[in-house]
């Protein structure tokens, strides 16, 4: 079923996969109207009976590449507060979820993508020298805002969140 210009929901035996698929872009990228969109698809699947899991995955050769920031930077200063008050529910939203939720990583997965990915209940990445993750909105003067900086040191300890985190580097 096609939500957007952006993703597609197929359910199969219980299992919900979330295809992301950005029209007319090489990759798939986060932007403030797809912030908007996922609160809604989350909201549903976690409310259909018969789905007993979700995974995320891309139709593209990279998972998520990351942050529009022309679009963000687009926003006006006021505008750009509930964004990202959005942001952090929907990753709350799909980290405390009732279902499991898995994120499936082939090729780029950067910044919104990583953060996304950390919310899940589980992350399986391909074995490919394509795929690379990182945290590079570092290298911009930002500090990831998804709430990677809380999830990423549970999840591989403090030492190598910093590394990632501090340095935009790709793993």
């Amino acid at each position: 079923m096609e939500r957007s210009n952006y993703l597609s929901i197929e359910k199969d035996n219980g299992i919900a996969t979330l295809w992301l698929d950005k029209k007319d872009d090489k990759q798939n990228i986060i932007s403030p109207d797809l912030i908007g969109l996922f609160d809604e698809v989350f909201a549903e699947l976690e409310a259909d009976a018969s789905v007993k899991a979700v995974v995320i995955i891309s139709r593209k050769k990279d998972f998520i590449a990351g942050a529009d920031i022309k679009a963000f930077k687009a926003e006006k200063h006021g505008d750009f507060q509930p964004i990202s008050r959005k942001g952090h529910e929907i990753m709350s939203r799909i980290e405390h979820a009732t279902k499991p939720v898995v994120a499936a990583i082939s090729g780029t997965c950067y910044g919104l993508g990583v953060e996304m990915a950390l919310a899940c209940h589980a992350r399986i990445v391909t074995d490919d020298r394509s795929t690379k993750l990182a945290l590079p909105e570092v290298k911009l003067g930002l500090l990831p805002g998804g709430g990677g900086t809380q999830r990423l040191p549970r999840l591989i300890g403090i030492q190598k969140a910093l590394d990632m985190m501090l340095t935009g580097k790709n793993i």
